[in-house]
């Protein structure tokens, strides 16, 4: 069976290398794309690559007039919502890559999934290697009352936490409340230093010329301590087989929301 997926964000730095990446894999078949500056072309006058031969649409709601299967977020935070509200009316399932939607938002469309009958599996990251970080800090949260986290990206993102940070925080909040040292109300001096507060715990987001995105939770215990850190790098690579794996896999889930790659891992 061959699943027709419409990828919104085909141009994009991540959503063209998954574009190339649907070119070759079995079973998927790109029959969409969404891209406002290159509507009315193909993608393979826009990415120069002659095997997209997906017609490229000004709108979410204008590329899911073909039958879709699944709708593939690559966006903006300011249009994501909107797109996959419209691919669960048109009966897709979706998965979800665009970072900076809130846990609001993220309500909605669980919400508008389950009366769709529709799984939405929104990753923060894609990266093999920051899936297994996610889940070695969840197993360390187990056991280590303490942690903050720091969110590493270029200097030009405009969202704070990333999504693959505020996936991060959510996971390690739900397996155990971190116990602070010190109140932040206590705090001397600046109290912004001390960072934001999410699920729980203390997140420093650095946006910096030199990186592109990267994610570090420290654990803390008398004498001792934890690093975990994920880095990217330039290329979008990385990410195309995860991408792939979760548009195979997000039918198979039950109808509403779905958070991380993990939820179609076998770890």
């Amino acid at each position: 069976m061959t699943l027709n997926v419409c990828l919104a964000g085909a141009t994009g730095w991540a959503g063209s290398e998954l574009a190339r990446g649907l070119a070759v894999a079995d079973g998927l078949k790109l029959v969409s794309a969404v891209s406002r500056k290159h509507a009315g072309a193909t993608l393979a006058q826009a990415l120069g690559d002659e095997r997209l031969d997906a017609p490229v649409f000004a709108t979410a709601a204008e590329a899911l007039s073909k039958p879709v299967d699944v709708f593939m977020e690559y966006t903006r935070p300011d249009s994501a919502k909107a797109n996959i509200l419209a691919a669960l009316e048109h009966g897709a399932h979706v998965v979800v890559g665009t970072s900076g939607l809130s846990d609001e938002d993220y309500a909605r469309i669980d919400e508008a999934a389950r009366a769709k009958g529709r799984a939405v599996l929104a990753c923060g990251n894609f990266a093999l290697t920051m899936v297994l970080l996610q889940k070695f800090a969840e197993q360390a949260a187990k056991y280590i009352p303490s942690w903050e986290i720091i969110d590493y990206a270029y200097e030009g993102k405009p969202d704070a936490p990333s999504g693959t940070v505020r996936e991060l925080a959510g996971r390690l909040g739900k397996v155990r409340q971190p116990e602070p040292g010190l109140p932040l109300e206590k705090t001397n001096g600046v109290r912004e230093t001390r960072g934001g507060t999410l699920g729980g715990a203390q997140v420093h987001a650095v946006r910096l010329p030199g990186f592109v995105l990267g994610a570090e939770v420290i654990f803390g215990m008398p004498d001792q301590t934890l690093t975990l850190r994920h880095n990217a790098g330039s290329s979008a690579k990385p990410y195309v087989d995860g991408a792939l794996l979760a548009i195979r896999k997000v039918s198979g889930l039950a109808p509403g929301l779905h958070r991380g790659l993990d939820k179609v891992l076998e770890l």
